[in-house]
């Protein structure tokens, strides 16, 4: 029997809470027997967190070097220099020899020190992406997004970001029904794509049809139960009782993204879940979902995942 693929969180003195519990609920409770987990510290024992409240490290640094994944949670902004550079080292070795490595929050800060992010993009959390671009003038840090993958390098913003990380790389490795599974269990959605925003405004006043503590979700809860049919702005700006432009405006300013990305997004999910699940051939996939044809599911599939329905269901139906 193969064994699990082995995370490891790095927990850096001054540790954020949430940001470690992303990866410890995600990889450790729900993670088995697909993932072991292990959390380390520069030595094995308490580790103090940005709470103050102590948590326990399993493991010294040392188990960064058979970790196959290793997350380095955000901490305080005054890290210790000489922990902090040691940290650093270690995950650049880890890197080098073929580990993924993955951040959440300040801890991109940890991955830029290591020369990993050189020449990459990256995010961090939004009150901090001004510092990491100072710092780190050879990284492309994109302040707006919830995370970024750059394919053994994944970074995201904070907290809650952490989440979407960790299940983009679950949905990743083991494919769409196991993370929407493990989403279940945890109670959050089971997707938000990478490139929305890190956080969402709404206007303070009433504006056309909409007040203040209206919400579009009742909107989209008809749009998930409709995806085989056109979903243009039109059509769900009627549905709204709203003119598009101003339906627009609110979805936006509601979700942090479009309401033609935010239906094709749904669509993949959905998609990725009946090429796991169902026998069903490709072009009744692609009916159901709203793409019409096995041509255009081929195409949004190499263009967004890198691969075609076919490989796709076979390498998650196989796993």
């Amino acid at each position: 029997m193969p064994r699990s693929h082995q995370v490891v969180a790095l927990a850096l003195d001054g540790v954020v809470l949430l940001d470690l519990a992303a990866p410890t609920h995600l990889f450790g409770h729900c993670g088995p027997p697909h993932y072991s987990f292990t959390l380390a510290a520069l030595r094995a024992g308490p580790v103090r967190s940005s709470t103050g409240i102590e948590v326990l490290a399993d493991s010294g640094i040392e188990a960064l070097e058979e970790a196959d994944t290793i997350v380095v949670p955000g901490f305080g902004s005054d890290p210790d220099p000489a922990a902090f550079a040691r940290s650093a080292r270690a995950v650049a070795a880890a890197h080098a020899r073929g580990a993924r490595v993955l951040s959440i929050c300040t801890g991109a800060f940890v991955l830029a020190e290591a020369g990993i992010l050189d020449g990459r993009r990256a995010t961090t959390h939004w009150e901090s992406t001004e510092r990491l671009a100072r710092q780190y003038p050879r990284v492309s840090v994109d302040p707006a997004v919830l995370y970024i993958d750059e394919g053994d390098v994944m970074t995201s913003a904070g907290v809650a970001a952490g989440l979407d990380l960790c299940l983009h790389v679950i949905r990743r490795d083991h494919g769409a029904a196991l993370a929407a599974h493990i989403a279940r269990r945890t109670v959050v959605a089971p997707h938000r794509d990478g490139g929305q925003a890190q956080f969402v405004t709404r206007p303070p006043g009433n504006e056309g049809s909409v007040s203040a503590h209206a919400s579009l979700e009742a909107t989209r809860a008809w749009a998930l139960d409709r995806l085989d049919q056109p979903l243009d702005v039109a059509a769900l700006a009627r549905r709204a009782c709203m003119s598009p432009r101003s339906f627009a405006r609110h979805f936006r300013e509601e979700t942090g993204t479009t309401p033609a990305q935010w239906v094709l997004d749904q669509r993949t999910r959905v998609a990725q879940s009946l090429l796991e699940t169902t026998d069903l051939p490709v072009e009744h996939v692609a009916q159901r979902t709203g793409f019409g044809s096995s041509t255009t599911l081929r195409t949004h599939f190499g263009r967004r995942l890198a691969t075609t329905p076919t490989a796709y269901r076979r390498a998650f139906r196989e796993r």
